[in-house]
């Protein structure tokens, strides 16, 4: 043996074994499913200080093993139309697989408010838009008092702006987006007032502040002018003319029988370069307050329907128009279901390659806890007109796309990858389904078995754990140009 090899394997010998990385949690076992990189395989996944820091074939050690055989792993949910932000809808979402829920169609009348409250007491994600329906309804001197989102039907909804209130606009959206918003978030059915050029102004804000624009469009049906047609192609366009990204929310509710027709004008856009996006919920009811100025003169005629479309949801009554006249005149938020879609065009939006799910979630309304669960076990177990690879897509990666340009944080979501935030959720696809109806909206999906927001474990076994809020803001960029 030479002096050389004698000294190799001296140091073999007296060498320590390599020591296995433990990580705080192991996932073991389980389909892995990511949207992004196509993978599909049993794998094990290592949990450590919030992020996804192993997949691997191989056994991982952890301080805490979750047995995932079976059960399929996958990105959370993020919902970016999730109106109600409390903690008893918080549960819900969790249930739904939703770990990370966004105010962003209406946006909060003051963001740094709802930052500091939500801190600490989330259970899951949370983060939010400036709110261009409060900033006006400020503007005008009636300042939105909870729980309107949008100002009652009257003068801050109805009239024009002029141009002193344009600029008091313009001025409270970007103490907004100063303080942590995401975007701009506009509901233009309910601020009838607001002219096509305080669309455009707002639309170039987004545009000057690199966020995106999400908005509610200004009207429904195919009565013209005011069609769902016309009312895509306005944001469509002031999205053209000024370089804004635009998200149109809902569009199987504002576009209705001609939901398709509306799909292509978003394809064509984005088939001429512009960033153009939209989502949908799986429910051929909306729901709505029934003070708002959606139900000015002539919604019964854009829509085609009788009062009898409209629903309490706690009570179930259909309404009368002495009803209807009654509850539109009263001070307080009412808020009604409006039935007016079918379910073939729904059905047919939701298997659309473009959409992304979003559950414009509010309590009262099935959409609020089953969003998710009704889409794994309808369109993909019993219709088959999802694949789980697109139904998981169209859930977790699509919107995280939506935001990642104007959020870098959002790079993060959305993802089963290494590096990626641990926000986690397990299945069992065989039994994943939604429990909420019209009559009972807030009975929660079954089938969810763990939960891990931000590296914390939600829910283990399918079962809630008590006094744990993991949830954290998604952080903005919250800079000027």
């Amino acid at each position: 043996m030479t002096m050389r090899s004698f000294v190799l394997l001296a140091c073999l010998v007296v060498a320590p074994p390599a020591i296995a990385e433990t990580y705080d949690i192991v996932l073991e076992g389980g389909r892995v499913m990511d949207p992004e990189s196509g993978t599909d395989a049993i794998r094990n996944v290592g949990i450590a200080n919030g992020k996804i820091a192993r997949i691997s074939a191989e056994p991982l050690k952890g301080t805490q093993v979750l047995d995932a055989k079976g059960l399929v792993v996958t990105p959370g949910f993020i919902d970016l139309h999730q109106h109600a932000q409390d903690v008893a809808s918080g549960r819900l979402k969790a249930f739904d697989g939703v770990t990370t829920g966004l105010e962003m169609e209406i946006g909060v009348p003051d963001v740094a408010a709802f930052l500091r409250q939500k801190q600490g007491h989330s259970l899951i994600n949370y983060g939010t838009t400036a709110s261009h329906p409060a900033a006006r309804a400020a503007a005008f001197g009636a300042p939105l008092k909870d729980p309107f989102l949008v100002a009652p039907s009257g003068p801050a909804t109805n009239d024009p702006a002029s141009p002193e209130q344009l600029l008091a606009i313009e001025k409270q959206l970007r103490s907004e987006l100063d303080a942590g918003a995401l975007g701009i978030g506009m509901g233009i059915q309910y601020t009838p007032g607001a002219s096509r050029l305080e669309v455009i102004r707002m639309f170039r804000l987004a545009a000057e502040r690199r966020v995106p624009v999400f908005t509610h469009v200004r009207s429904f049906g195919r009565v013209e002018p005011g069609s769902s047609i016309e009312a895509i192609s306005e944001v469509i366009g002031a999205a053209a003319i000024t370089g804004a990204s635009l998200q149109i929310v809902h569009i199987n509710s504002s576009c209705l029988a001609d939901g398709n027709e509306c799909l292509a004008l978003v394809a064509g856009a984005r088939a001429r370069g512009l960033d153009v996006t939209t989502e949908a919920y799986p429910y051929i009811a909306g729901m709505t307050t029934v003070n708002s100025a959606l139900f000015n003169p002539g919604w019964r005629e854009k829509l085609a329907v009788s009062y009898e479309a409209l629903q309490l949801p706690d009570s179930g009554e259909r309404l009368t128009k002495e009803r209807f006249d009654t509850l539109h005149a009263s001070p307080e938020a009412i808020n009604v279901l409006l039935f007016a879609n079918t379910q073939e065009m729904v059905d047919s939006v939701i298997a659309a390659p473009l959409v992304m799910i979003a559950s414009d979630g509010e309590d009262g309304h099935p959409r609020n806890a089953g969003t998710f669960s009704h889409i794994l076990a309808r369109y993909v177990r019993e219709r088959g007109s999802l694949t789980l690879m697109d139904a998981l897509r169209k859930m977790s990666l699509m919107p995280a796309q939506r935001l990642e340009r104007s959020t870098p944080s959002a790079r993060g979501k959305g993802r089963l990858q290494e590096g990626a935030d641990a926000d986690v959720i397990v299945f069992d696809p065989r039994t994943i389904a939604d429990r909420s109806t019209y009559k009972a909206p807030r009975e929660t999906s079954v089938g969810m078995k763990f939960v891990i927001v931000g590296g914390v474990v939600l829910i283990d076994r399918g079962a809630l754990v008590a006094d744990r809020f993991p949830g954290r803001a998604v952080e903005s960029l919250s800079t000027h140009p």
